[in-house]
């Protein structure tokens, strides 16, 4: 393996600025407040008709327990 200065200067300089970018004065943004959970009925009864849907087309297989 032979010493290649261009790269070690580039590797050097990309430290530099990685390590440098975390300053202490740098202005923080906070999180934002979550969301409020909306349609929770309609996603509730649309998962539900999935289910039934997905239980006729691909029944379970004849003496396995039968869920509700």
């Amino acid at each position: 393996m032979t010493f290649d200065p261009i790269a070690a200067d580039l590797a050097v300089r990309a430290a530099r600025a990685t390590a440098g970018s975390a300053r202490p004065d740098a202005p923080v943004v906070p999180d934002r407040a979550p969301r409020p959970p909306r349609l929770r009925t309609t996603r509730t009864r649309s998962a539900a008709v999935l289910h039934a849907v997905a239980r006729w087309v691909e029944p379970q297989p004849a003496g396995s327990p039968r869920r509700a």
